[in-house]
């Protein structure tokens, strides 16, 4: 059983913290990335504020929320404003880019290095700035991906063409990036075309999103097979590691954070690296081995860079 403590320190220390991140970078065999929320969200991916009001203030005029987590839960009426909805929100956290590069520095910072991504997130930003795929593994699934809501068997659909015909029946206009415009002097419908609706092809039953909520997320063979590769790295890597964890919070602290806590406790050699927005925090049984960072995922890996 682990304590914990939260790293406050000041500016000064702070720099003396990347001072050591990058000492540790650089002489580290083996670099495992721990992705949670917070790297999105300081890359850009922020479900509320203008963002929000850009893609879904409709939306939120109507129901009366005011972010995109919140609507993501709201029991609409039909499948039509549903699909309409989620369609949209699929659309900018999966298929539009990231606002900032914050996925390409880290890119920048790993390249060459013998590195492996295990990550809570699901917009796929890991893959489009250009990481490995064979390197990555998504433990929560991919909004790009449909699954039957049964579900009735264990695979699962690439949704882009799907996805893209809801949006453009809004009435949204795409321009380069897949980045979403508004059509001047006409509202957009929030609703979609019935039949758009996506039904699974085995049992006719609605399709759902590939998201882990409950025991019908699918693990289908992708997943299967990333979850082996992780596995097989972690097996047969040691020495100077380096466990980065980047932003990942406390809703699930068993995927990511309490592993890479036990795995550098049992391995005299390893780093431990958290980087988070308030919640940089290692156990006191590490503390030698670990460096927190409270502050900017996306500022601190520039100035790592």
């Amino acid at each position: 059983m682990f304590s914990k403590r939260i790293n406050t320190t000041p500016e000064a220390p702070k720099a003396e913290a990347i001072q050591k991140l990058k000492q540790a970078l650089r002489e580290a065999d083996t670099v495992i990335i721990g992705a949670g929320a917070g790297l999105s969200t300081s890359a850009g991916f922020v479900y509320s504020g203008e963002r929000f009001e850009r893609f879904f203030a409709d939306f939120g005029q109507k129901y009366g929320f005011s972010d995109m987590y919140s609507g993501g839960f709201y029991p609409y009426p039909t499948r039509e404003e549903f699909w309409a909805y989620w369609s949209r929100n699929i659309w900018v956290n999966r298929y539009m880019d990231a606002p900032k590069p914050v996925y390409e520095d880290l890119l920048q910072l790993v390249d060459g290095k013998d590195y492996f991504v295990l990550t809570t997130n699901v917009d796929h930003c890991f893959q489009k700035a250009g990481f490995d795929k064979k390197r990555l593994f998504y433990t929560q699934g991919d909004y790009g991906l449909f699954q039957c809501s049964e579900p009735c068997h264990r695979k699962t659909y690439d949704n882009y063409e799907t996805v893209r015909a809801m949006v453009l029946a809004q009435g949204w206009e795409l321009g380069p990036d897949n980045a979403l415009t508004a059509p001047a002097g006409a509202p957009l419908k929030m609703t979609v075309p019935t039949e758009l609706l996506p039904n699974c092809p085995v049992c006719g039953r609605p399709m759902t999103m590939n998201l882990r909520s409950d025991d019908r997320f699918v693990e289908d063979d992708g997943w299967a097979e990333a979850s082996a590769r992780y596995s097989d790295f972690l097996r047969t890597r040691g020495g100077k590691v380096l466990f980065l964890e980047l932003g990942v919070g406390y809703n699930t602290p068993v995927i990511i954070k309490y592993p890479f806590w036990r795995m550098t406790a049992g391995n005299r050699e390893a780093i431990y690296a958290c980087l988070n927005y308030g919640e940089a925090a290692c156990p006191r049984e590490i503390e030698k081995q670990s460096i927190c960072i409270n502050g900017d995922i996306g500022e601190v890996l520039r100035v790592l860079g």
